[in-house]
């Protein structure tokens, strides 16, 4: 950092379990990446090539290596692997995979319908030699899945060799753990984790109030993907409490200036520095 402030939550260090930021990469060419990466490579675990925009998008070798020279692992969309499963190439997109040198993979069904335990017999063939990544929900904003079927999915994704599932929310957020509004299931999310380890849980979060719900609720450590490669710096003051969302969550206030206290402003307590 550029320079000290005290009262800042604890950052886990790459490469890290919890406080993953995951990216998702639309289509950028090679000059955004490179200036991406510049600003904000130290922040980002893992990039996401968007749905199976690595089809068309030119120059994706050396896209790939410009993403490995930053030391930024990048695996392809789960819609991708949707594509290739439902022409029955599956042994063809695991090709794909090796020649690309590909060290993760998503498996998903957001887009098909796909029995739950053929999914998992995916995970457990990618699982042998790289890091899979499943996604759980559906991108049909009709199709409503109870929380256990969420709780249950996620469990036997973890169990077939998932080192972490991702919760569905499309690149909008407005699906899966989230109203057509943009607004946190929250009953869904706080009933998973009864059953889920936090740190095995991607929250698919693009929307800013996303973010800072999941912050606030879980701390600046939560893992959160389909973040934009423009909003990562940004998220990540969200996550240090450095802008105005979460400026005093993380604060003691007992120990800031007495001046900033609420009883001494005010003569009533709560009413101008809530604790967050």
């Amino acid at each position: 950092m550029n320079y000290h402030l005290d009262q800042l939550p604890e950052r886990t260090a790459k490469p890290r379990e919890q406080g993953y930021t995951m990216v998702m990469d639309k289509g950028l060419s090679i000059r955004e990446v490179e200036d991406f990466l510049e600003v904000g490579g130290e922040y980002t675990d893992i990039v996401k090539l968007g749905w199976a925009t690595s089809y068309v998008v030119p120059n994706l070798k050396r896209k790939l290596e410009v993403y490995k020279a930053a030391g930024v692992p990048v695996y392809f969309g789960g819609t991708l692997f949707e594509a290739f499963i439902i022409r029955n190439q599956f042994d063809d997109y695991r090709r794909l995979l090796s020649e690309f040198g590909m060290e993760y993979a998503e498996v998903s069904d957001g887009s098909l319908e796909l029995p739950h335990d053929k999914k998992c017999e995916y995970i457990r063939t990618l699982a042998k030699d790289l890091n899979v990544l499943s996604e759980v929900g559906s991108k049909d904003a009709e199709k409503i899945i109870p929380p256990y079927k969420w709780i249950s999915q996620m469990q036997t994704e973890l169990d077939a060799g998932s080192i972490k599932v991702i919760g569905e929310a499309r690149e909008a957020g407005n699906v899966g753990l989230f109203r057509s509004t943009g607004e946190v299931r929250s009953g869904l999310v706080e009933e998973i984790l009864t059953k889920i380890p936090f740190e095995k849980i991607l929250w698919e979060a693009p929307q800013k109030a996303q973010q800072v719900w999941f912050i606030k609720m879980l701390g600046s450590n939560v893992n959160l993907g389909n973040i934009a490669p423009n909003e990562v710096v940004s998220l990540e003051t969200i996550r240090l409490g450095l802008r105005g969302d979460t400026f005093t969550h993380f604060i003691d206030m007992d120990a800031v200036d007495p001046m900033f206290k609420p009883e001494v402003k005010t003569g009533r307590p709560g009413t101008s520095m809530p604790r967050g």
